[in-house]
């Protein structure tokens, strides 16, 4: 009862029917980039909760897709938007990660990571269609990165067919791309045990939105490493916890509190905390504590 005509911001129907749609329903590209832009500037609003103001933005952004797909427009400025609208929920991917624990917070995860996959998937399409007419986004290696990272969690739907199939498809030049080398080491990495290289080259390597996409999913590697030394070390050989945080990339009071979490009993020596392999109470724990990042000691930047 408090909006306006003049300042509201049309949000999503899904019951939408392009037979029944006046042209004064649809908006044009320069309005809905207009759109994208204010709607970019509520993100960092401070006046509410990040997630009732990811809620406003989820809606709109949709509405502006859905706008450019009944107008069916394919170029730079669509693509344009697209990646903005990718962008916002890559940010929010990391954001509500790091704020929400609750099953609420939850379903709002699960229904940001669905909406970033479809919108991947349009982009991709649209990429596609102007190769046709020899034109590219100087964007592309890196959002094609994105939807390989995405495979890391195994919490988005499968594909029909294998990454390696995908990949085929792509252009050689995608394909050899550092963004794309880089994506596809770190899951390699992933799947492999290999954490000391996995978090070296995301530490070295990873753009700024490809480090908030693999944040949420940090937690779960380094819980992973903990079960493979638990499970492979030697009884009488300790891991300090010291050089474990210098591994993976977390302080040594989170890593404390990951091992507990874990169900690792740790003990001390002096000033030396450390944790004994073969522990049967481990357990891979579900959810895991929120991550903070990416930490480098002192000693590591020297």
């Amino acid at each position: 009862m408090r909006t306006s005509r003049s300042l509201a911001v049309k949000k999503f129907c899904r019951t939408i029917s392009s037979t029944g749609i006046q042209a004064s329903d649809i908006r044009p590209l320069p309005v809905l980039r207009e759109t994208m832009d204010y709607l970019w500037h509520l993100l960092n609003s401070s006046e509410y909760p990040f997630e009732i103001v990811h809620d406003f933005i989820f809606d709109r952004t949709r509405s502006v897709r859905q706008d450019l797909s009944i107008q069916n427009l394919v170029n730079d400025q669509a693509i344009g938007i697209y990646e903005d609208v990718i962008k916002f929920h890559i940010l929010s991917h990391q954001r509500l990660a790091r704020s929400c624990q609750d099953s609420d917070a939850s379903s709002l995860c699960y229904l940001n990571t669905e909406q970033m996959m479809k919108c991947l998937l349009s982009l991709f399409d649209m990429y596609h269609t102007i190769h046709k007419i020899n034109s590219q986004s100087n964007k592309e290696a890196e959002y094609y990165s994105f939807f390989v990272l995405l495979h890391m969690g195994c919490k988005i739907p499968k594909m029909a067919n294998s990454l390696s199939f995908w990949y085929s498809q792509l252009p050689a030049s995608i394909v050899r791309s550092k963004e794309m080398i880089f994506a596809r080491t770190i899951l390699r990495c992933y799947h492999l045990g290999n954490f000391k290289r996995f978090f070296c080259m995301i530490a070295d390597e990873a753009t700024e939105l490809q480090l908030c996409l693999v944040e949420p999913f940090l937690n779960e590697v380094r819980a992973r490493a903990l079960m493979y030394l638990n499970h492979s070390g030697y009884k009488l050989q300790h891991h300090p916890l010291t050089h474990l945080s210098d591994i993976l990339m977390i302080e040594e009071l989170e890593l404390e509190d990951l091992c507990r979490i874990c169900g690792l009993e740790i003990s001390r020596s002096g000033d030396t905390k450390a944790f004994a392999p073969k522990q049967t109470t481990f357990s891979l724990p579900t959810p895991l504590s929120k991550s903070s990042g990416i930490y480098i000691s002192r000693e590591i930047k020297r």
